[in-house]
């Protein structure tokens, strides 16, 4: 068997990072565990920091892509989510993806532009 060096060996991450990632305040993440009742990050210790696992990071992305990007309420991304679990996670993951390519595409066009 293969070692796979793509995958990512950190296995929780605190809310800073997890804020950081998706450019939000810290105070949103907190406030939409308050809305989103499948949003629960792991806590340890007397002070109950939040770890964010992997599939928690998924979650947010989800509901970053529903308010943030796409600009629904609150309580309409609520909805969405619980109507349609499984594509809407499939329609962040497309988005993201392809946001990704676009990135990458921009960057070879623009290394392509410079050699000539």
């Amino acid at each position: 068997m293969a070692l796979n060096m793509n995958k990512n060996l950190k296995l929780y991450y605190s809310i800073k990072e997890v804020a950081k990632m998706f450019d939000l305040n810290e105070s949103t993440l907190r406030y939409w565990e308050t809305e989103f009742p499948y949003l629960k990050p792991k806590t340890a210790g007397s002070n109950k920091v939040r770890q964010y696992s992997d599939k928690d990071i998924e979650q947010i992305r989800l509901i970053h892509n529903l308010v943030k990007v796409r600009g629904f309420k609150l309580a309409a991304a609520r909805k969405i989510i619980n109507a349609n679990r499984d594509g809407s996670n499939r329609k962040a993951e497309v988005i993201s993806r392809l946001t990704d390519v676009c990135a990458e595409l921009q960057l070879l066009k623009r290394q392509l532009d410079s050699l000539q």
